[in-house]
Formats: structure tokens, sequence, C-alpha cells
């Protein structure tokens, strides 16, 4: 892991490889691991970039509240820092997937692609607002436990929970060891954040969203919708999986990735 200074703030990120680059952004409340399928295969063939977010990881830079804006912006002065300079394809799952969307609009000179996985370019309503709330003051008041073990059901399949118990607890600790006032700065920024579905058909690069069978929390149905109103769109399903496809099966996700970046050339 690099240390790079971005924006006021020391940000850890992984830089791998020689090739056209990829950048992976993990999701909420987790760091750049959750990738590590798919940076150990993808690096053998592109440059891949995955970086902690702000307050998550090993990252610094938390406050009150991080806008998706914010993390859009570091992402685009973290690529500065590192000499990227050509077009990256940017790989986002949920809070990353988020993120792309402010990515896009202020930073499109930097995207060469767009993989979106399991997330949702609709605001939330305000049950959800009001859910993330509840989480955020829970959270600062007694730790991210309840919070996590709240979350874990939803974000993977039954077929993972009952068969890959290492994968399932290999997260759980990293969200454990999430810092309570990061978690509660990204629920607020998740709350805020903006409907984004006019912008799907207005997005003029190759477009891959990819989405678990059984994901509870953005499912297929709603992604496969967003595919339709994105020009140049592709939509996968990983079969079986849940919410977290890129960890449940890395080897689905890697060869759609594969296939969809193979098509770039």
């Amino acid at each position: 892991m690099k240390t790079v200074h971005v924006r006021e703030a020391e940000f850890a990120v992984l830089d791998e490889g020689d090739g056209p680059p990829v950048l992976f952004v993990h999701g909420f409340p987790l760091d750049h691991s959750m990738w590590r399928g798919q940076t150990a295969f993808f690096s053998r063939t592109h440059r891949v970039v995955a970086p902690d977010l702000r307050g998550f990881g090993r990252s610094g830079g938390t406050r009150d509240v991080v806008e998706m804006s914010d993390l859009a912006d570091d992402l685009a002065g973290l690529l500065d820092e590192l000499d990227v300079t050509e077009p990256v394809v940017y790989c986002g799952l949920s809070m990353g997937g988020y993120v792309a969307w402010p990515f896009v609009e202020r930073h499109a000179d930097r995207l060469r692609a767009l993989i979106v996985c399991d997330s949702r370019a609709a605001a939330d309503t305000d049950e959800g607002r009001a859910n993330r709330a509840k989480m955020a003051k829970s959270v600062l008041a007694n730790g991210p436990e309840a919070a996590v073990e709240a979350m874990i059901p939803k974000l993977f399949a039954d077929r993972t929970r009952s068969t890959q118990p290492s994968v399932v607890n290999g997260l759980r600790k990293v969200m454990l060891a999430s810092e309570p006032r990061a978690i509660a700065a990204a629920l607020g920024g998740m709350a805020n954040r903006p409907d984004s579905t006019s912008l799907l058909p207005d997005i003029d690069v190759p477009t891959l969203y990819l989405c678990g069978e059984h994901d509870e929390i953005t499912p297929p149905d709603e992604m496969a919708a967003m595919a339709e109103a994105t020009p140049n769109a592709t939509f996968v399903q990983i079969d079986g999986m849940g919410h977290m496809t890129p960890l449940e099966d890395p080897a689905a996700t890697n060869a759609a990735i594969r296939s969809f970046l193979a098509d770039l050339d």
C-alpha cells in the first residue's frame, strides 16, 4: 500500500500492475480489500488502483459528513498524485457506485469506461434517509457492532453465508474495524446524494452494470432498468449471489469484467 497526500488528507492506496488503468472503488463501510479477487487477477494485465476512501481502512481525512462528490474529487486528486494520466475504467460497488455519478459529472475527462456493481442511481427515500440517520446516531453512541450485524444478512446470499463463512467473517472484521465517525460521515453523504437517474442517458462511455441475482439492496431488475436507460450499456447478472458479488463469486465477476475490458480494445 502506498500513502498519498490528497486534499489535506493521507490516503492509503493499492497501486499494482502495468497497462490500462482500472480504478476500484469500495463499498460501505469497507476498504480496498473487498476487491482482492479482482486486483490480484487484473494486475496481470492492467494497472489497478484500489484506494481506501476517506476515513476508511488506513486513509484519514474523516469529516462530520462526507458527500459523494467529496469522494469523487478525492479520487481525481489521487489519480493526479499517482501520475495516472490516461482515462481510467472506473469500477465501483454500492457506495462506490454512488461516487461514480459525481465522478462522471465532475471528471468526465478522466473516464474511459464505467463499471457499476450492485448499486443504484436513485436517491434515498425519506425512509431510507431516516434509517441512515438512525444508524449514524447509533454507531456514534455505541460503536459499529449493532449496525454491522444488521447489515451482514443483507449483504450476502444465503448460499454464501452457508458455504463461505470465511468470506462473511472476513468482511465482518473489516466493517467492525471501521471508525464510527467515518461510518456516520458516509451515511450522511449517502443520505444527501441527489437522484442521478437523469444522468444515465448522457453517459457517453461504455458501461457495464453487474448485479447479484439475490441482491436485496439493489435488485437486478432495478439495475437492468439502469442499463436500459444508459447508451452503450450492458447488464450482467451474477447467478446465485447477493450484494457482494465481487467477494461472493470473484471468478464470475472477473469473467464479466474481463469480457467488458476486452471489448474496449
